[in-house]
């Protein structure tokens, strides 16, 4: 078996013995459309496995191996079948009359069959693999059944920022193996920032032995209660990139590397200091910013924000740009590479003698507009190259480059602007649920984060296409992402807990119909099995908690306090003497009143605990009867 499947198949174990009484048979995303037939397909040992050309028979291996690891036998692969013989069949035929990236499945008394190609079987493949029931008494039954799906947006992604803290090739592949299962199709890649260069560029050495190493980080939030006086550092070498990028091909994933310029450039600058418009000047270091090391010179970023100290727009540096990106290019073979095009402070600009005589020369009226001459040099060698921009949507200051992709981040804004000049936009608005490094809850257990408040319910409830643009403009909505940066977030373990179960939402509102959508089968039906799966393969998910317990006050003297479990298998523990929940606590297992006397209140504390030990935060309701001491009333 093919070896990089075998990698892949070992991330996936089963899902539900209820899935297929649930209307979307625990699939996420949810399909188009399900339609429920009569009759049964009774998995067993004397059914058998048929599939045509390489790619049918890699998929075929990819579904044998999860059949072995779901019902502990595996099916024997056959070139033809015999009459009535009970089969599943992997096949291009008719897909090419579906949509891109679409399939069928149609489960029968006598047979499964799974329709698509490319990347439309393999989906076939993962939606196979999560509808599949429990064994029981060495079978599987599987409900009659027809499922046409496909996705309802081209590009459905998530990035990942690896400047701010370095993650090791193995977390990586095993993240990509996350977004596969849930097709999101597309993996940006953050590789340069302030505070690191992670990418080998061969003609410029100094970017990996210097700019992948700063001496400290600050501790906590902005601007830090002290460094911890260590060294952050790591790069992937390009041998090393460009097997993340086949990994992730044969998942059906587009890698899309982000170069960032011309801010969040200092970690360049270190390198090659002739970057910057003062190549002399000291880094700038507030005096309030716990340092490690030398304040002197050009100095990788310890601290987080946006610096001023970004690339000079001189023949130098555009000499230098293109020359990485035509070294990107060749371990890339994405059509957009990303840009960046944010946060970029123009105070240096304005300082600059050669900015300002360049303005001239080029009849530009301000610094925008010099920004936007910046991109547009390097869009062009990029287009020159056969390949696309992708940019934050800061590139829109100063006049749009012609061909580029917008990146809408700061609200919608920047994307319905875009779409109204006819430009293709990614809708990833951080104040709409698409910043996944914000807290997931209000509880005091929380880890630090950069802020914000952006549970998987926000990100569920998100639609990126605004209302307010024309049927034309809504075509220029070509996809949506969330993204996770890593400034408060040092480990591959609280990685995993910042994305997970987010992505699981994002992968619904990028991939089904809006009318498919179902906040409560997604909750209680479907994400509670996804998450008891990752909990058995060690992803380190944030445990949610307990359905229907409210997070505001409730007033009155009677109470039923009526929770749902969030995660199969894991159980409710909760206190009302104001002491924090553990094993040690109540356990939870039917509805149960509360009374609380006039001029008394009661908190009540509840945690999840799940199988494997790992638990959700704490989270209180305050049942409140008219106790003076709580200065505001609730509604019940």
């Amino acid at each position: 078996m093919n070896k990089i499947l075998s990698i892949f198949i070992c991330a996936l174990i089963s899902t539900s013995a209820y899935a297929q009484s649930d209307v979307n048979l625990g699939i996420i995303p949810a399909p188009v459309s399900i339609t429920k037939t009569s009759g049964n397909f009774v998995l067993d040992k004397t059914v058998v496995l048929k599939s045509t050309g390489a790619e049918g028979a890699k998929m075929s291996d990819l579904l044998n191996a999860f059949i072995v690891t779901k019902a502990g036998f595996s099916l024997r692969e056959v070139k033809d079948l015999s009459a009535n013989q009970k089969a599943i069949i992997l096949t291009s035929v008719g897909a090419d009359q579906l949509p891109e990236e679409g399939y069928t499945i149609k489960v029968t008394a006598n047979q499964i069959l799974l329709t698509g190609r490319g990347a439309g079987l393999f989906y076939a493949v993962q939606s196979a693999m999560q509808m599949l029931p429990e064994k029981l008494n060495d079978k599987i039954t599987i409900s009659a059944v027809e499922i046409n799906d496909y996705p309802r947006f081209k590009y459905r992604g998530t990035m990942l920022d690896v400047c701010r803290h370095f993650f090791p090739i193995s977390f990586i592949k095993k993240y990509i193996d996350q977004l596969a299962y849930y097709k999101i199709n597309t993996f940006h890649w953050h590789l340069t920032d302030d505070q690191g260069w992670r990418l080998e560029i061969k003609k410029y050495p100094k970017l990996t032995i210097v700019g992948s190493t700063r001496n400290g980080t600050i501790i906590g939030n902005y601007p830090g209660k002290g460094n911890y006086l260590t060294e952050v550092k790591g790069f992937y070498t390009q041998d090393e990139a460009k097997e993340i990028v086949k990994y992730a091909a044969d998942r059906y994933i587009t890698v899309i590397p982000e170069i960032e310029l011309p801010g969040h450039a200092s970690a360049a600058i270190a390198s090659y200091p002739e970057l910057s418009c003062f190549p002399d000047r000291d880094t700038f270091v507030s005096d309030k910013t716990p340092w490690a090391g030398s304040r002197k010179g050009k100095q990788v970023q310890q601290t987080w924000g946006v610096f001023d100290d970004i690339f000079v727009p001189s023949e130098n540096t555009f000499t230098f740009l293109e020359n990485i990106l035509d070294e990107v290019i060749t371990i890339f073979p994405s059509k957009y590479i990303h840009i960046g095009g944010d946060e970029a402070p123009k105070t240096y600009w304005k300082e600059s003698t050669f900015c300002q005589n360049l303005m001239k020369e080029k009849g530009l009226k301000d610094e925008h507009e010099l920004q936007s001459y910046f991109i547009q040099t390097i869009e062009k060698h990029l287009n020159a190259k056969g390949r696309s921009i992708i940019g934050w949507d800061e590139i829109l200051e100063g006049g749009l480059a012609p061909n580029a992709t917008v990146m809408s981040w700061r609200g919608e804004e920047g994307g319905i602007a875009a779409a109204q000049q006819n430009h293709d936009v990614i809708m990833t608005p951080g104040s709409m649920g698409m910043y996944i490094d914000q807290k997931q809850s209000t509880s005091p257990d929380e880890p630090i984060t950069i802020g914000g408040l952006d549970p998987y319910q926000k990100v569920y409830a998100y639609d990126p296409i605004p209302k307010v643009l024309s049927d034309e403009q809504k075509k220029h909505v070509i996809g949506v992402q969330a993204n996770l940066w890593t400034e408060y977030i040092k480990t591959p373990e609280k990685a995993e807990n910042h994305a997970f179960p987010r992505l699981l939402a994002l992968s619904e509102i990028a991939w089904s119909p809006v009318g498919r959508k179902d906040l409560k089968n997604f909750t209680e039906e479907r994400l509670p099995v996804h998450l008891a799966k990752m909990d058995k393969t060690g992803i380190n998910f944030w445990v949610p908690t307990p359905i229907g317990q409210s997070d505001k006050p409730l007033t009155g003297g009677e109470f039923t306090i009526d929770l749902k479990v969030p995660v199969a298998g894991g159980k409710i523990y909760y206190s009302l003497d104001e002491s924090r929940p553990s094993e040690n606590a109540f356990l939870y297992t039917k509805p149960f009143k509360v009374i609380v006397p006039q001029g008394e209140k009661r908190i009540l504390k509840t945690i999840v605990v799940v199988p494997s030990g790992r638990r959700s935060v704490v989270i209180e309701t305050l049942l409140n009867n008219g106790s003076p001491d709580v200065k505001a009333e609730a509604k019940k």
